[in-house]
């Protein structure tokens, strides 16, 4: 038996509670990490709710979607990790835990001089921001780019990757400490949205890629300040998911209109995504030009405050849970 954060029934926060459940039992090719810290994630707080079901196979009591901690238990086929290793993994569920089981190539080092806080902040992130910015679109250096609430943990990384992948980053935020928060990441400008808007704002500059998680009223002027062949990426839509689109916009402009959810793809997807993270961004992790942004540690019988955290709005970078 281990203890885990379990959802007691769809609702708030006071949903979260300890209690003993099973230790994952691990296939051929999985390991058992005994987690030392989890990252806390927004689609946490929508599975809490009732909003965003666990993938089949995933205990959808437990949230936590990536952890930090030490191989203490191997498949048979598994060559590539031992028994000891500190390693940090993204995981479809069951992360608030203090054993989870992961399939092994979805496993990354801890680069030396990192605690498992900041490792455990990183995959949830960094899988999300590479897929969706540099494959999906194919962000290049020298191109305008735009993140949308570039406080949080994925706005904050995107930024940090956008710089030092050469590109100049824009971001929206809600506050004064949010833009000083961004712009020491790389951030060029930081439009606040409750006073600015970032249409007016970034017109005349035009941009090649947006990433954004807030759809609704955004999307139109998204469209306006894309450049010719901009790129558009959606991984939420925290303001609503019917738009409007006119097409002739897309096509006078050549678009790309694109988004994706990360949970539920495939082993083998992930597999991909950890190899090309591992080779581009693992290395810059190891040189400190990019490093975690841990707005909150907390005692992981903490989850509910956690939570609350999350839906405060007053992140900058990401929350984690130490076990």
């Amino acid at each position: 038996m281990m203890k885990a954060i379990v959802i007691t029934e769809p609702g708030g926060p006071e949903e979260l509670r300890v209690q003993e459940v099973n230790l994952p039992q691990i296939g051929e090719l999985d390991v058992r990490i005994e987690v030392k810290a989890a990252g806390v994630n927004r689609p946490d707080v929508f599975q809490r709710k009732g909003n965003y079901p666990a993938p089949p196979g995933v205990d959808p009591r437990i949230p936590g979607l990536e952890v930090a901690g030490v191989i203490v238990e191997k498949g048979k086929d598994v060559t590539e990790w031992n028994i000891g290793d500190r390693v940090c993994a993204l995981v479809a569920g069951g992360g608030y835990a203090a054993y989870v089981k992961v399939f092994n190539g979805h496993c990354l080092p801890i680069p030396d001089g990192l605690s498992f806080e900041e490792a455990a902040s990183l995959p949830e992130t960094v899988f999300t921001v590479w897929d969706n910015v540099f494959r999906r679109g194919q962000l290049k250096a020298g191109e305008h780019f735009l993140v949308h609430g570039g406080a949080g943990g994925i706005g904050s990384t995107a930024i940090q990757l956008g710089t030092l992948f050469g590109a100049e980053v824009y971001t929206t935020i809600s506050s004064a400490e949010k833009a000083d928060f961004c712009q020491s990441l790389g951030a060029i400008k930081a439009i606040n949205y409750k006073h600015q808007d970032f249409e007016n704002e970034l017109k005349f500059l035009g941009v090649d890629v947006i990433l954004d998680s807030i759809g609704g009223s955004y999307f139109e002027k998204n469209i306006n300040i894309l450049n010719p062949d901009g790129r558009l990426i959606y991984i939420n839509a925290m303001d609503g998911a019917k738009v409007t689109l006119n097409l002739l916009k897309l096509m006078q402009k050549r678009i790309r209109l694109t988004g994706s959810t990360l949970r539920a793809r495939d082993q083998e997807f992930k597999q991909v995504l950890r190899n090309e993270i591992w080779i581009n961004v693992w290395p810059k992790l190891t040189a400190g030009n990019f490093k975690p942004n841990l707005f909150q540690v907390l005692p992981f019988t903490d989850a509910p405050e956690a939570h609350r955290l999350m839906e405060d709005s007053s992140l900058l970078g990401k929350i984690v849970l130490r076990f």
